[in-house]
């Protein structure tokens, strides 16, 4: 049975007051700023500031001030770029490895607490909604940027 109008404006109701919950703590939270750059710096061990902006979605003088924060507190290594000197290169310390850890066991230990009371087979039947939703989010995103190519260009491509 396909949801009723009513129940997609319940879904959206909540989930805008999740995420905006979300940005307000990232936000407020120094840490939470921090270890989102981290983290992505981890993922890709030597990443440039500006894949760091892409990736979290947001402004490029955003990363620089926090990349440079972070360089100053000896949690990064900031290296130009000897094919591109405008551009550089920034990869964890042991330090900045050590706090990624520290700050992702704060953030994993606050999530533990916000479900303490679940059953675990609620935990695991919402992170399977997530991710469910979260595909059908990115299959309609595609369909839509489908529908904005222009027709010659479609036909190039094909």
């Amino acid at each position: 049975m396909e949801p009723t109008r009513a129940d997609v404006e319940a879904m959206v109701a909540a989930l805008f007051t999740v995420t905006a919950g979300l940005e307000r703590a990232r936000r407020k939270k120094r840490d939470a700023a921090r270890l989102a750059v981290l983290q992505v710096v981890a993922w890709g061990e030597r990443v440039r500031p500006s894949d760091v902006a892409a990736a979290l979605e947001v402004h490029p003088s955003q990363v620089t001030r926090q990349v440079k924060a972070l360089e100053d507190g000896g949690l990064v290594h900031v290296e130009a770029d000897p094919a591109d000197r405008r551009s550089c290169f920034v990869s964890l310390t042991d330090d900045g490895r050590a706090e990624t850890a520290r700050l992702s066991e704060v953030g994993m230990a606050r999530f533990a607490r916000f479900v303490a009371d679940w059953d675990a087979a609620d935990v695991r039947e919402f992170t399977r909604l997530l991710a469910k939703f979260e595909r059908s989010k990115a299959a309609v995103a595609e369909e839509e940027a489908a529908a904005r190519t222009p027709r010659w260009q479609a036909r190039k491509e094909g």
